[in-house]
């Protein structure tokens, strides 16, 4: 556990090194490890700033733009490949679906059943994805995982089927191995934010309130270790 916790806050100092860190912003987390660790990191962030459910959209256009200033859809997306569509943003908002390609909408990584759709983590914009609307109705409130027979396939190569991980085997999502460690990273940011602000999220196949189960948290950090952060 407390290798896991050291290697979380190493990820999440990572995520925020190509910005400046205000100075002494990671002070009370130096030299801990362990459940102390992801504590001080907890009280570090917890008062993030929030944005509305609707501002999400405009949001969106600065946190998943492409270069081309297309919608970046880790469900459609194909890095150094061709993607079989693109969205534009506003234009291709969602909206009605029923099929791939039809609109973008809000993909909560981590589902909001999962925490009783309170107000805050249903806006917080970190475990939040603009995803294609078809695709993120497939993946519905199924846990990630790696995929052993697909059942289901999208047209970037985005699974759905019976889970091959250790520990698991119902049902998963299994996004493509470029945005896996997007999605770990996601969900360790989500366990530490919540701590002790979870009383009344649910128990999932996949986490018990805010905290990961032993099968998911090993998938997650195979996933960080073998998709590292990237400039996204």
């Amino acid at each position: 556990m407390k290798l896991q916790l050291t290697l979380i806050s190493t990820l999440t100092l990572s995520l925020v090194l190509p910005a400046q860190i205000p100075s002494g912003y990671y002070d009370d987390a130096a030299g801990l490890t362990g459940a102390a660790l992801k504590t001080a990191l907890h009280n570090i962030i917890k008062d993030h700033t929030m944005v509305t459910y609707a501002g999400l959209w405009t949001q969106f256009e600065t946190t998943d733009k492409k270069s081309n200033s297309n919608v970046w859809d880790i469900y459609s997306d194909i890095p150094n490949g061709q993607s079989p569509y693109e969205f534009t943003f506003t234009t291709n908002q969602c909206g009605n679906y029923k099929a791939e390609a039809d609109c973008y909408n809000r993909e909560h990584t981590w589902p909001q059943s999962w925490f009783n759709s309170e107000v805050i983590p249903s806006c917080d914009l970190f475990h939040i994805y603009p995803t294609d609307g078809y695709v993120n109705n497939r993946r519905g409130n199924y846990p990630y995982g790696d995929v052993a027979d697909a059942n289901w396939t999208s047209l970037n190569g985005s699974k759905l089927g019976p889970c091959k991980d250790t520990g698991y085997s119902s049902t998963v999502f299994e996004p493509i191995d470029e945005y896996k460690g997007d999605i770990a990273r996601s969900y360790f940011y989500m366990s530490t934010r919540y701590e002790g602000e979870d009383a009344q999220w649910m128990k999932s196949d996949a986490a018990d309130k805010a905290t990961l189960l032993n099968w998911q948290m090993q998938v997650l950090l195979k996933w960080c270790m073998d998709d590292p952060v990237s400039k996204k």
